[in-house]
């Protein structure tokens, strides 16, 4: 380990506000969750619980541990910061299902008295039918992406922690939202045919490809506080952008191929998608609710 890398370790402190948001997220679907196997043992399985768990730990690792402390000197790690925010922990939320154990994990008067009356207000509704239609999601995370690597933008980003700390609020939001058509969790119904899915995913590579491939092949480094950073990883400032572009490139390829196929082959299985429906079904009837599903309007 060398000498700056100690010095920038040392001058890391863990995130207390955050660790406790997701360690108490954490207890509250395992609570639900379990409460929901009592009743329902087969309504979420143990590999979505597992994939919920997931993406709690990929936000953790993008801004909750030591990695968040090279994000200002080192622009590869701070793609994958982005990454993990945008493209790895919101899907692993999301199928999760997590909107029945977290609402069943809640203490009932909270659940009475708060969540209840929040979700039944026509606003929320409004809000959520609006914002979850593919069209919005797609561009959510487009401008989430492009704006944000803005040079000046991301620029002040590095400066101000408050606005940095937004950015990375931006992007896990923006995750959530871009996600949410794809992986469709209870109790969303899907608002395009299945089969636009993988065109949806596709036209999402575009902006990330001119992203990257901009970042890639430019012959001078893009954003400015990485020329004085420390070469804690023995790369150059322009290796290091060229490496945080090919990361990019590669990773997104990737990970948005896989549910492509995914859905491309359940289209071509429906008694896949029967079940599937089927298995959601089964919520209505799980045992002590802590309020009345009457609360759960279909997004």
């Amino acid at each position: 380990m060398t000498s700056d890398t100690e010095a920038i370790l040392q001058t890391w402190s863990a995130p207390i506000g955050l660790d406790v948001a997701l360690c108490l997220v954490f207890l509250i679907y395992a609570r639900g969750w379990f409460r929901l196997r009592v009743g329902c043992p087969k309504l979420i399985s143990v590999w979505r619980f597992a994939a919920f768990v997931a993406g709690i730990l990929s936000v953790w690792v993008a801004i909750g541990s030591p990695v968040e402390a090279f994000d200002d000197v080192s622009l590869t790690i701070h793609m994958v910061q982005h990454l993990l925010l945008m493209t790895v922990a919101p899907p692993l939320i999301l199928l999760g299902a997590p909107a029945l154990p977290l609402l069943r994990g809640l203490p009932q008067p909270i659940a009475r008295g708060i969540a209840g009356p929040f979700l039944r207000w026509s606003v929320v509704k409004q809000l959520g039918h609006f914002g979850t239609r593919p069209g919005i999601c797609w561009l959510a995370g487009t401008c989430a992406l492009i704006g944000w690597h803005v040079p000046a933008v991301f620029e002040l980003a590095l400066r101000w922690d408050w606005l940095h700390e937004l950015e990375h609020a931006t992007f896990f939001g923006a995750g959530l939202l871009f996600w949410w058509p794809v992986v469709q969790p209870w109790p969303s119904l899907a608002r395009w045919p299945r089969w636009s899915i993988p065109l949806y995913l596709f036209g999402a590579t575009l902006p990330c490809d001119a992203l990257s491939g901009f970042l890639a092949f430019c012959d001078r480094v893009v954003y400015s506080s990485y020329l004085t950073a420390p070469g804690v990883f023995g790369f150059s400032p322009l290796q290091d952008q060229e490496c945080a572009a090919a990361l990019m490139w590669t990773c997104v390829t990737i990970i948005f191929l896989v549910p492509a196929v995914l859905v491309t082959l359940e289209i071509l299985s429906p008694q896949r998608v029967l079940r599937r429906e089927e298995a959601w079904g089964d919520a209505r009837e799980s045992p002590a609710p802590p309020f009345h599903d009457s609360n759960l309007e279909v997004i």
